[in-house]
């Protein structure tokens, strides 16, 4: 036990005690042996400054809380900063923009500016476009301008408690994962649910089974999405009943769903009094763009398609994604700061090798995948297939430039079996 100083006792390393304050702890093995709390101070931070502890680096490095403590940027620096990663989109980037900024403007609210009559609520988003269009890269790319703890969640291993499957409450476990444990800064962060689509209810029709991985999730949701106190299992799942729960307020949580949502331009079809194949002579129908129905959709479509009103209602921002042309898809492939050639490039230059790739190459990339329906998604497997021969050879050897040409892009497409009848 520490003692104050007395005469007689000394500390073994300073020889004395350097403050008048200072206490004494005796060694466990020899109790005429001491030293001073002053002393353990200055080992405490020597030992800190090696493994990132403290004192000094506790003054020194405040807690990181992303976009709470700092200066949220504006909807317009929000979307200047996903043109960088991002190509085309524009109207999902202004709505994601504005949400954002809002969201967290609402959590920076000074005192002074809260107001009891007032209550701002939260603005969960729910994004709908094709698969391979940038719903995903959308959401991270946010979350890294942010610097907020952000998580993926596939809806499709979702079902109701008791169930084989994934708890609803495993959303908060991976969240709090990535803000390593930080139950402060995870509830400032960002979840995206994709494949929101995949939990729609099966039917109107009454079955004698539980829909545990339809609307069963959706019901499960609803607390989250809204936001409510949740006991979070720090292991995720309820296998574990003896283990302490994490109480988690997901009312600062903001949440973004995206879903391909298959099939539904024909629900926003019918509601627009239109058909998919036919003429129209109503001048109002004639502006409608057929090749493009998503840009249309609205809450009740997504209520036709199986989401339940609870839901939808609880994400108030709907917005969605073109699909990517063939421009579009030639600037995903060069012009990103994440680009796939870039990525090919760097690889390439890490063994001293000075990679390029050939105009008539990239745009043959583009329109296989235009051609197998993949989106932006399959130009990387793509060029995987054209590259892999390349990356196998080269390192190791003596060449110090290699330039892609489309016969070569194509051979090794043909070699990849991504197709038996090609004609060049």
């Amino acid at each position: 036990m520490a003692k104050k100083n007395q005469l007689g006792n000394r500390c073994a390393f300073c020889g004395g005690p350097t403050s008048p304050g200072a206490a004494l702890l005796p060694s466990p093995i020899d109790p005429s042996v001491c030293i001073c709390s002053d002393c353990l101070g200055q080992i405490y931070d020597l030992f800190g400054e090696e493994l990132g502890v403290g004192r000094k680096s506790a003054e020194k490095t405040p807690a990181r809380k992303g976009a709470s403590k700092s200066k949220v940027p504006t909807p317009r620096e929000i979307n200047d900063f996903l043109n960088q990663y991002v190509i085309g989109q524009d109207d999902a980037k202004k709505y994601l923009s504005v949400a954002v900024y809002n969201h967290y403007k609402r959590l920076n609210q000074k005192e002074s500016d809260l107001d009891p009559e007032v209550d701002i609520e939260k603005s969960n988003i729910i994004i709908v476009g094709p698969t391979g269009t940038g719903k995903t890269l959308l959401a991270k790319t946010i979350a890294r301008l942010l610097d907020v703890p952000f998580t993926i969640v596939d809806a499709t291993v979702l079902t109701e408690a008791g169930y084989v499957g994934e708890d609803i409450e495993s959303l908060l476990t991976r969240l709090l994962q990535a803000a390593d444990y930080d139950v402060e800064r995870a509830q400032r962060g960002i979840v995206f649910i994709d494949e929101i689509d995949k939990i729609a209810r099966k039917g109107d029709n009454p079955s004698i089974t539980r829909d545990v991985s339809g609307e069963g999730v959706q019901q499960g949701l609803l607390k989250l999405l809204e936001g409510s106190v949740v006991n979070v299992p720090p292991q995720g799942g309820r296998k574990h009943p003896e283990a302490k729960m994490i109480p988690v307020d997901t009312k600062d949580i903001l949440f973004i769903c995206g879903g391909a949502f298959d099939g539904i331009e024909r629900k926003i079809a019918h509601r627009l009094n239109t058909h998919v194949v036919g003429y129209s002579t109503s001048a109002a129908k004639q502006k409608i763009q057929r090749d493009n129905y998503l840009q249309y959709v609205a809450p009740q479509d997504l209520k036709s398609f199986g989401l339940i009103p609870e839901i939808i209602g609880r994400l108030p921002i709907l917005t969605h994604l073109d699909p990517l042309d063939r421009d579009a898809l030639l600037r995903v492939l060069t012009e990103p700061k994440n680009a796939i050639i870039r990525q090919y490039v760097k690889m390439f230059a890490m063994d001293g090798v000075k990679l390029t790739f050939e105009q008539d190459a990239l745009e043959l990339i583009v329109d296989k995948a235009i051609e197998y329906k993949l989106g932006a998604r399959g130009l990387r497997s793509i060029v995987e297939s054209i590259m892999v021969e390349a990356m196998f050879n080269t390192p190791g050897t003596k060449t110090k430039e290699l330039t892609i040409t489309r016969d070569y892009a194509l051979e090794q497409i043909q070699k990849a079996h991504f197709e038996t009848d090609i004609v060049k």
